[in-house]
């Protein structure tokens, strides 16, 4: 008689040790809808708000991953930069959000300035943004590319060798291009420089 119950009590042994790992799988990855979170200083003020219609949590390593990212930075309780991206993960408690794909950039009050990249990466703990790949500011005058960028707190923005700068003409065509290393470009005053310590800067007019 002990013989036959020995064989199916090692069966349901073995059909619980395959199924507990996809228990704890799921217990660890936390699915979440229309996710939508604002995220404070010690202070008190709002640093910024993120909004995802999908995403998930990874309670092992306290990562969110999310898609189709809004983020509104936060300055003086308003709304400072609005960012967009395919995707976006959050980490180390909230402090380092990083963005990847067809990343937008505007400044709230400058909605028609549009700084594009493939990836942006923020340390709150850091008053810079970093951008890279296939970097490019524009508004209605001008564009500025390069595969890296930092945009400070002081709306400034520093891009890195090689940077182009075109200035548009009235029907949207490049007629100045200036090439060179650096170049920082102020948000606020709409104001150009340049900076060069191995080639000179190069300028092109076309007409």
């Amino acid at each position: 008689m002990n013989n036959i119950y020995k064989p199916i009590i090692l069966l349901s042994f073995f059909i619980l040790g395959c199924n507990s790992p996809t228990i704890n799988e799921k217990s660890i990855i936390q699915k979440i809808n229309s996710l939508d979170m604002d995220i404070y200083s010690d202070e008190g003020s709002k640093i910024y708000s993120i909004k995802s219609p999908q995403s998930s949590y990874d309670k092992d390593s306290q990562t969110f991953n999310l898609e189709k990212t809004t983020i509104n930075i936060f300055k003086d309780d308003e709304s400072h930069y609005i960012i967009n991206s395919n995707k976006s993960i959050l980490t180390n408690n909230n402090k380092v959000l990083e963005l990847n794909g067809n990343v937008e950039l505007k400044n709230s009050l400058k909605e028609t300035d549009i700084v594009f990249a493939d990836n942006f990466i923020w340390n709150i703990d850091n008053s810079n943004y970093l951008l890279s790949g296939n970097v490019k500011y524009e508004n209605k005058t001008i564009i500025l590319t390069s595969n890296k960028a930092i945009l400070n707190s002081e709306n400034i923005i520093e891009f890195f060798y090689p940077v182009k700068y075109i200035i548009k003409n009235d029907i949207n065509e490049k007629n100045y291009e200036i090439n060179s290393d650096n170049a920082f470009y102020n948000i606020e005053t709409n104001s150009v420089s340049f900076k060069s310590k191995k080639n000179r800067v190069r300028s092109k007019v076309y007409f």
